[in-house]
């Protein structure tokens, strides 16, 4: 067994005070957001882990990309009859959370999902690379396949099909909108006493604002 035990860090580049921060957490997220993708340390800024529960009862979480946001919620595609997908379908209450270490920073987000409108999930498909428009096609996600070759003989095939045609979105692909009804943030400080800001959607889209104890 590898012994953790001395893996330490000290968090020491910022500060989360209540007398800093606006009354809506998407205006702080969004600062938040921002601020990482200024700092050239970061990679795919827009990674976040998706958790939900599975139709087996188990929670299972995985990385997806947040390709828009706004003050309705977050937004990031996938196919509807993988995993995942059947997962939010059956049991919309998920987590979202983003880690950008360099900053020392995490945002953790619970929330409801919808699908988002045929018109968003096709614009998104539309602004695809092609090959990236036959791949959500080719894949019947999270299925079992018998080895790489067969999926890629099926890309080969549905290139030579598509070479003159227009890639329309699959009926099965698309967008899920993650309406928030509770957003954390959390900033790393000194001696592991870390500050930790929750957000509280209440009636008329009225946040209660709390300190937690790190």
């Amino acid at each position: 067994m590898k012994d953790l035990s001395n893996y330490r860090k000290s968090y020491e580049k910022s500060e989360l005070l209540e007398n800093t921060i606006p009354e809506d957490p998407i205006q702080l997220f969004h600062k938040w957001f921002y601020e990482a993708e200024e700092n050239t340390e970061n990679e795919e800024v827009n990674a976040m882990t998706v958790s939900t529960i599975g139709l087996d009862g188990f929670p299972k979480s995985r990385v997806v990309l947040l390709k828009k946001f706004n003050e309705e919620g977050f937004i990031f595609y996938t196919n509807y009859n993988s995993e995942k997908g059947k997962a939010i379908l059956n049991n919309p209450h998920i987590c979202l959370s983003f880690f950008w270490p360099i900053m020392e920073r995490q945002v953790i987000i619970k929330g409801v999902a919808e699908k988002t409108a045929s018109y968003i999930s096709d614009a998104y498909f539309d602004s695809r690379p092609d090959g990236s428009k036959l791949g959500a096609i080719v894949s019947n996600q999270s299925d079992v396949i018998p080895s790489r070759e067969f999926l890629d003989a099926k890309l080969k095939e549905l290139e030579q099909q598509y070479e003159e045609r227009e890639i329309i979105r699959p009926d099965h692909w698309g967008g899920f909108l993650v309406r928030p009804i509770e957003v954390e943030f959390w900033q790393g400080r000194a001696n592991r006493l870390h500050d930790r800001i929750r957000y509280q959607l209440k009636e008329d889209y009225i946040w209660n604002i709390e300190r937690l104890a790190p």
